[in-house]
Order: C-alpha cells, then sequence, then structure tokens
C-alpha cells in the first residue's frame, strides 16, 4: 500500500512537472511587431526575478506575455460587441441591456483571468516573486506611493501605514486587469483618492504636509549642491 502511495505520488509529481514546463507563447494570429514588444515588456520584468534557469525564465516570461495577450482579446471583444450594438440601431432599455452584457461578459472572463495568472505563476516562482511580477505589470506604483506618503508625511502611526498599504495593495489587483497604462494609474488613483481622504479624516491637514515635504526636499537637494 505504502509503495502504491509513492508511486501515485510521482505520477502526480510528473505530471505537475510536464505541465509546468508547457507553457507556449500565445502568438499564433497576432502582428509580430506586437508579440515583439510584449515580450519585451515581459522579459523586463523576468530579469529583476533573479532565476537562474533560462528554461523558468522562458516559462515565465510566456505566462506574463499570454497574460497581456488574454487582457488585449478581453477588452477587443468587449469593444467589438459594444460597437456591434451600437451600430444595429437598437435604442432605449434594449440597448442598455445589451451594453450590460456585453459589460457583464467582459468582467467574467477578466474574473477567471484575474486568478488563474498567479496560479500558473506559482508552478514557477515563489510568493515573493509573484508580488514583483505585479508591481511589474503595475509600474511599481504601490511602493512609489506609499514611500511617497510615509516620507510626506513622516508622523504616520503604525495602523496608518498598515492601511495606506493595504489599500495600495488592492488597488494593485484592479490595476492588473485594466487595459491600458491610464487605465492602470486610474485604478490606483481611486485609492489614493480614498487614502487622502482617510489620513483627513483622522486630522492630517495634506496642504501643509505637502508644502512642508516640498520644502524638505529642496533643503536635500540644495545640500547636495
Amino acid at each position: 500500500m505504502k509503495m502504491k502511495v509513492i508511486h501515485l505520488f510521482f505520477c502526480f509529481l510528473f505530471v505537475a512537472v510536464a505541465s509546468a514546463q508547457a507553457i507556449d507563447l500565445d502568438k499564433q494570429n497576432r502582428d509580430p511587431k506586437y508579440v515583439e514588444s510584449i515580450v519585451g515588456r515581459s522579459q523586463k520584468i523576468v530579469d529583476k526575478l533573479g532565476i537562474a534557469d533560462k528554461t523558468v525564465q522562458q516559462e515565465v516570461c510566456n505566462i506574463i506575455a499570454n497574460r497581456y495577450f488574454e487582457l488585449n482579446d478581453i477588452y477587443e471583444k468587449r469593444d467589438a460587441k459594444v460597437k456591434q450594438i451600437k451600430e444595429s440601431g437598437i435604442t432605449g432599455t434594449a440597448k442598455q441591456e445589451a451594453l450590460s452584457a456585453a459589460e457583464f461578459e467582459k468582467d467574467a472572463a477578466l474574473y477567471r483571468s484575474h486568478f488563474a495568472f498567479p496560479a500558473n505563476l506559482s508552478l514557477f516562482l515563489n510568493e515573493k516573486q509573484i508580488e514583483q511580477v505585479k508591481d511589474g505589470i503595475t509600474f511599481g506604483v504601490v511602493m512609489v506611493t506609499y514611500t511617497a506618503t510615509l516620507d510626506m508625511i513622516p508622523s504616520l502611526k503604525q495602523e496608518e501605514k498598515e492601511q495606506i498599504y493595504a489599500w495600495l495593495v488592492e488597488a494593485r489587483e484592479f490595476a492588473l486587469d485594466a487595459e491600458s497604462s491610464n487605465k492602470k494609474h486610474e485604478a490606483f488613483g481611486k485609492y489614493k483618492g480614498r487614502i487622502n481622504n482617510y489620513l483627513s479624516k483622522r486630522g492630517y491637514d495634506l496642504v501643509k504636509e505637502r508644502e512642508a515635504w516640498y520644502k524638505r526636499i529642496k533643503e536635500k537637494e540644495a545640500q547636495k549642491k
């Protein structure tokens, strides 16, 4: 019985490893220049992960690139349906229902894609590396904003720092699904507004804090000269 369990374990392990080494780049029927651009963007993210194995590097690069392709496909399909609806001549409630259905279908596809992405990465990467990938895709906005906020308001309490960071990480999850760089920044912008409102309610004068921060920055720059 014990040997049978061990045999089954290695069978499952073999299947998992085989699956983990079978990530093909979804480049068929895509503009070669577009593919080259996305692969280059993905490779820059991979280069920062510290992966020694070249094969694993390639697999991870393909997973990231495929996510970009998948998002593009999801939004292109949505846009095509919206265009078709608008050109169909339907109006009123029927038009709104059709548009809502197109958005719902897009959201459902994004939901599936959102959770599949880190699951695919987990075949090759640890949690820290997956976080690095997410930051790479979202331009590192989480830490840039978090660091700047702490620098601007040195008196922040620990629970306030934790709340700010949690909201920025939450914003990153929405930014990961956004269709463009502008939309990614918009996702963070909404949460930055939430953070500002939170800090104002906690008694911080953000105008004064920002002015004092700019003054400190100028003073540091003057000292370097």
